[in-house]
């Protein structure tokens, strides 16, 4: 095992959830695409949201296909931090 599964592991002890519901390499890729296209700090509110979203019922490859692609298209005068 790896820190990471240790660490879900361990956090969805806490909150009575089963890690196997845990799309680890999806809410990662989808905080990358916040992180470098929008800003920073926008990654783990977007994770955040996600969480409430999939907690809601919705599709999580659906979820993070949606706000990935909005994370592509979001305009540099917005704020967008686009790779050089």
């Amino acid at each position: 095992m790896t820190v990471m599964d240790d660490w879900v592991t361990a956090a969805c002890a806490e909150l009575g959830l089963d890690p196997v519901d845990v799309p680890v390499p999806t809410v990662l890729d989808l905080a990358k695409d916040v992180a470098h296209q929008v800003l920073r700090p926008g990654a783990p509110v977007t994770a955040y949201l996600f969480g409430v979203a999939v907690g809601r019922g919705a599709d999580p490859a659906d979820a993070a296909a949606r706000l990935s692609a909005l994370a592509g298209t979001w305009p540099v005068e917005l704020g967008g931090e686009r790779p050089e």
